[in-house]
């Protein structure tokens, strides 16, 4: 059994949100749970009650591996502003939104055709600061994790040096279909 799939206790009371729901859930110091997915700095949790989604910020949670793991990885820090009038890199956006995923799914939201269309547009206020608005679907219309996929998807785009805001909205309209996986995510989830 690998270190990541041990079954470990919390070290401390943890907000989380439940699987496939999307409830937002307390889970008690001292619970025992076990890893099954580690991607895009969150962690999938089986608990007594369910799946849970634990975000990386409270990773510490999970015990001092995982803590210190996580702290070397992370890129939770924006890079230095840019120059008036430079846009933000829109590379950097899409590499950004690879780094979110579905909880059940260990393919990115880009590879799994989930985002439509990603946006920079200068903001009213000013023409200096950039929003990024984001279009985006799930794999089913009635999954309760849309709001915390979407949330994840804004934190990680405002990581992007020269994003003021940004704004990400669900759609329904193309219906998603396993036709939108990219070849990268066919191969990840075997269907290639």
């Amino acid at each position: 059994m690998s270190e990541e799939t041990k079954e470990r206790s919390l070290t401390r009371e943890v907000q989380a949100v439940q699987i496939p729901s999307g409830d937002s859930i307390e889970l008690p110091a001292l619970t025992k749970v076990r890893i099954t997915q580690q991607l895009g700095g969150s962690y999938t949790v089986m608990t007594p009650y369910g799946l849970a989604r634990i975000d990386g910020a409270n990773a510490d949670a999970l015990g001092p591996d995982i803590a210190e793991e996580q702290s070397s990885s992370c890129e939770q820090t924006q890079s230095e502003p840019l120059a008036d009038g430079e846009e933000p890199d829109e590379e950097a956006i899409w590499q950004q939104l690879k780094n979110v995923y579905d909880p059940e799914i260990p393919v990115n939201i880009v590879d799994l055709g989930l985002v439509y269309s990603m946006a920079v547009e200068p903001t009213e206020e000013n023409m200096n600061l950039y929003k990024v608005i984001v279009q985006m679907t799930l794999t089913a219309p009635g999954c309760g994790m849309g709001p915390a996929i979407a949330e994840d998807a804004k934190s990680k785009v405002m990581l992007v040096p020269g994003v003021d805001s940004a704004e990400v909205n669900l759609t329904w309209e193309p219906a998603w279909d396993q036709s939108m996986i990219s070849e990268e995510g066919r191969m990840i989830l075997g269907l290639v």
